[in-house]
């Protein structure tokens, strides 16, 4: 009887997938809804999806329960130009957004990550350069890309400004567990195929609404082998598979990468954290409610095409024939090829993908070159850290001499709530995460997502351009 007793606790106590094991860990009880009242570890805040929550606050008269889980920054709103940036800025909501978040910050006693500290940087790159974004942690913040930070072993999402004030209040949410799919990238990257390749490949072969009801598990040689930054961006994008959550098993790579940053664990507390951080990885006989496989030997670099982050191609393909509201919009025609696309403007930023290594592979084109005449190009590092990296490596001088703008850290054209706006139809090469209809500032507006590397190369060309030839 205890043998079966102790091999039943065996069984209960392994398989677990590291989403289940996070989700239990951080259960603070099942709630008469169904769902289930979990802990937030770390709370991550900007300008734009916060004003309303501490509203929401002051006017119930409740604090802050851990200001100390909480880190913010600004990021969307603020310019990316150095003649901008001096306050009070010149759009008057953006200034007002700036100020709120600042002053909201002190009056609840929250680390604010601010231009003149120079941490400031895009919310999703800050989190993971301070060490605050950790494994085995559940983290929440008030944008949808939050999903980066699952790179790091950890279950993060995107809520709502109701949501905010909830966590910020009661550091609770109100959750119901997800299905976990396995997404096992096998095979290699070849020359000229990045991270963002493979996560265009996998919302191509699954959809914008595959995931929906999915936390994604990246796994496979092709992860292992990627560094942490190239993992971001695997899990960045996976809202845009439709999943809520997308994470990677936390390994030596993410230790090593946390190590000695300013807000990770120190001393004793190091090795005590990394072996948590171990313990909480999928179990090598974990079950998953879906699995599937990914061959990298057969990508090529991708280019989307449509108006959703599915509707892509690789380089050598030709948009698919068809008819409908992404045709009309793009004014693309079925069966033309996707080299040779003119462009207008070409973009290396956002959390998606701008990172050092990012930066770094858009260099490596540009290195010797001259940008396009009829072309601008923005360059804008992720923070100011990076940036500051950059120049030191000399990084800037290889995107000026280009022909290229070296901006200050922000989202800029990503989103658009800042000066960096499309005009009119103007079709950009973006290395950033969506290509909806008037998602870059101009109603009218079309994006082309792609790798940096890939963005550098229509650049240089002024059109969508296969980067190996450039290589």
């Amino acid at each position: 009887m205890l043998y079966k007793i102790y091999n039943f606790l065996y069984y209960i106590s392994m398989r677990k997938t590291l989403y289940q094991k996070i989700f239990e860990k951080h259960t603070v009880g099942k709630l008469p809804s169904g769902q289930y009242q979990l802990f937030i570890g770390l709370h991550l805040l900007h300008e734009v999806t916060s004003p309303q929550a501490f509203s929401m606050l002051r006017e119930d008269g409740l604090p802050v329960l851990y200001p100390n889980r909480s880190f913010a920054t600004v990021d969307h709103i603020i310019p990316t130009t150095a003649g901008e940036r001096s306050r009070p800025l010149k759009d008057p909501v953006a200034e007002e957004m700036f100020a709120r978040l600042e002053q909201n910050c002190k009056d609840f006693g929250i680390r604010f990550f601010g231009p003149e500290t120079e941490e400031q940087g895009v919310i999703h790159i800050v989190g993971p350069e301070e060490g605050v974004t950790q494994p085995g942690m559940t983290i929440a913040c008030g944008d949808s890309h939050t999903a980066t930070h699952g790179a790091f072993g950890s279950i993060a999402f995107g809520i709502g400004s109701s949501q905010v004030a909830d966590v910020l209040a009661t550091q609770t949410l109100a959750i119901s567990p997800l299905k976990v799919r396995r997404i096992k990238f096998t095979g290699s990257l070849k020359k000229g195929v990045f991270p963002k390749d493979a996560a265009l490949a996998y919302i191509n072969k699954l959809g914008v609404n595959g995931g929906v009801g999915y936390a994604y598990e990246f796994a496979g040689n092709v992860v292992e082998e990627m560094d942490m930054e190239g993992r971001m961006t695997l899990c960045n994008l996976a809202i845009e598979g439709g999943a809520r959550v997308g994470y990677c098993n936390p390994d030596q790579k993410t230790f090593d990468f946390l190590k000695d940053k300013p807000y990770a664990p120190k001393g004793e507390s190091w090795g005590k954290a990394v072996e948590y951080w171990k313990s909480v990885a999928s179990d090598h006989d974990a079950v998953y409610d879906d699995e599937i496989e990914i061959d990298c030997n057969k990508l090529a670099p991708y280019v989307t095409w449509g108006i959703t982050p599915e509707q892509s191609v690789m380089i050598n393909e030709t948009i698919p024939q068809g008819s409908g509201e992404a045709y009309d919009y793009m004014d693309f025609k079925g069966g033309a090829p996707i080299a040779g696309t003119p462009i207008d403007i070409a973009f290396v930023g956002s959390c998606t993908n701008g990172r050092l290594g990012d930066l770094k592979a858009a260099a490596e084109i540009l290195k010797g070159k001259k940008v396009n005449p009829k072309i601008k190009l923005w360059v804008v590092p992720g923070s100011q850290k990076i940036k500051k990296e950059a120049e030191t490596l000399g990084l800037d001088k290889i995107f000026i001499e280009s022909g290229a703008e070296w901006r200050e850290a922000g989202c800029s054209l990503c989103l658009a709530m800042n000066p960096d706006k499309l005009q009119g139809r103007q079709i950009s090469a973006s290395s950033s995460n969506r290509n909806f209809k008037g998602r870059q500032g101009s109603p009218t507006g079309r994006v082309l997502l792609m790798s940096p590397a890939m963005v550098a190369a229509a650049a240089i060309k002024g059109c969508v351009a296969d980067v190996r030839e450039l290589i």
